[in-house]
């Protein structure tokens, strides 16, 4: 090696952002490894590779001492004397063993670990990149099929849409665009996996953020989000300011910011409900479309009853229970469901449902007020 190679080294370390000494340092700890394997041993052996010229010294250390027992590391005060005087019991010294043919090895070692330095930098700034962007919505192409999980090309990196994490009915081709929520990124030694997902709350919570200017500017906040995947979103908004309407900003003239998420989604029903402080207005908003008589609330063990039109109750609740069950894990409160004729009769069937029912596998996408 040479001159040329240390200005090789110095525009990888402007190029890729590989420190100069960590590579040099790296050379030369696979240096003494090709010794130990060319030449027997690399007992008491180091490497230095000179910062400037490029030139390479293999280096051996041993013990002055007055006997020798073993030539590997010991060496005796007179042969000590022959390379310096000065030289006295119990100094180590340090001498040049460097090969004359060790240039090809030093050469071809150099050039294995800067390839390997080399991608591991570019593995650890992919990393780096996607890992700022978990939560975030991303663009993909579908790259290939495995089974019935999807690989995404993002580019840089390829993310993994599993089966668990697609929409129930979507169908995805190769080649085909699509966006997905980056839910997690994470180091393995084939470079960074970034797992994706179409079924996550996050994805319509992020749709909503570059759609809505409003909440762009923090002047609507999304305060809760429940979702089952394929079939209906709720959401629920509270603005910052009195004079501007939070269900509106998200529903658009003429429906079209709403309707725009609706297509990406694939035709899922959104209902977008204006959060309130107050649990009976916010109970009584989460329910609908159906429309509430009376909501009465216990604080202590955030319970709340019901009471709908005899002919609402079956909107209410919702087929199969979607509609009560979203409007639970969306607001945070257990609701108990009666038509007025139960209530004030004490006849038929109490519909309770707890925010913390699984049945589906959703989950809701809980947002911190600010």
């Amino acid at each position: 090696m040479n001159r040329e190679f240390i200005e090789a080294i110095d525009e990888l370390e402007k190029e890729k952002h590989i420190s100069k000494d960590i590579l040099i340092e790296a050379i030369e700890s696979a240096l003494v490894s090709a010794y130990k394997k060319n030449y027997g041993t690399a007992q008491n052996v180091r490497v230095d590779i000179d910062r400037e010229t490029g030139d390479i010294a293999v280096l051996m250390k041993k013990d002055i001492v007055e006997e020798v027992y073993d030539d590997m590391i010991e060496m005796s005060l007179e042969e000590a004397h022959e390379i310096d005087p000065r030289y006295e019991i119990g100094d180590a010294i340090e001498f040049q063993v460097t090969p004359r043919d060790f240039g090809r090895i030093a050469a071809q070692t150099a050039k294995q670990v800067v390839v390997q330095r080399i991608r591991e930098a570019e593995r650890g700034m992919i990393f780096d990149d996607f890992i700022t962007k978990q939560g975030e919505i991303v663009t993909g192409i579908v790259q290939r099929k495995s089974g019935e999980t999807l690989f995404v090309n993002m580019g840089k990196a390829e993310g993994i849409l599993p089966v668990n994490e697609q929409v129930p009915g979507e169908r995805f081709e190769v080649n085909e665009r699509l966006k997905v929520y980056i839910m997690d990124v994470k180091k393995t030694t084939k470079g960074p996996q970034v797992f994706l997902s179409r079924s996550h709350p996050g994805l319509v919570k992020r749709l909503f953020e570059l759609e809505v200017p409003e909440i762009q500017e923090g002047i609507v906040e999304i305060r809760g989000i429940a979702r089952e995947a394929g079939s209906r979103t709720k959401i629920a908004v509270y603005s910052q300011d009195e004079n501007v309407d939070p269900v509106g900003s998200c529903v658009g003239t003429r429906g079209s910011r709403v309707q725009a998420i609706v297509d990406e989604l694939g035709g899922e029903k959104i209902d977008i409900i204006s959060w309130s402080e107050d649990p009976e207005e916010l109970i009584s908003n989460v329910l609908s479309p159906a429309k509430v008589e009376k909501v009465i609330v216990e604080d202590d063990e955030k319970n709340a009853t019901v009471i709908v039109p005899d002919y609402q109750l079956s909107l209410a609740i919702g087929k199969e229970g979607q509609n009560v069950r979203l409007a639970a894990r969306v607001s945070g409160w257990k609701i108990d469901i009666k038509s007025h004729t139960q209530y004030f009769e004490g006849e038929g069937e109490i519909i309770q449902i707890d925010e913390d029912d699984e049945d589906t596998g959703e989950e809701v996408f809980e947002v911190e007020e600010k």
